[in-house]
């Protein structure tokens, strides 16, 4: 169903409940799809299986054996004298 934002503001909890009844509540600005209100199951339902951003970083790109060799050759000193 689509509500225009004025009445989905007025009527926010009835937009929430048909969310979690029938499906997605479109929300349109002048006329034009602005949002949809989905029910916490529908919301989880398209979040699950994907991975977060902390995933995305922590898998990073893949190294390949000589540059895996290099870093655990590298110094374990610093190669400048730092005062501090």
């Amino acid at each position: 169903m689509e509500w225009p934002l004025q009445d989905a503001k007025n009527q926010f909890s009835k937009v929430v409940q048909k969310a979690r009844r029938e499906g997605p509540q479109v929300v349109t600005l002048r006329g034009m799809r602005a949002a949809v209100v989905l029910s916490a199951a529908d919301y989880d339902a398209l979040r699950s299986g994907r991975p977060t951003l902390v995933d995305d970083l922590l898998a990073g790109p893949g190294w390949d054996d000589e540059l895996a060799e290099t870093v655990t050759q590298r110094a374990k000193t610093p190669s400048r004298d730092v005062a501090f």
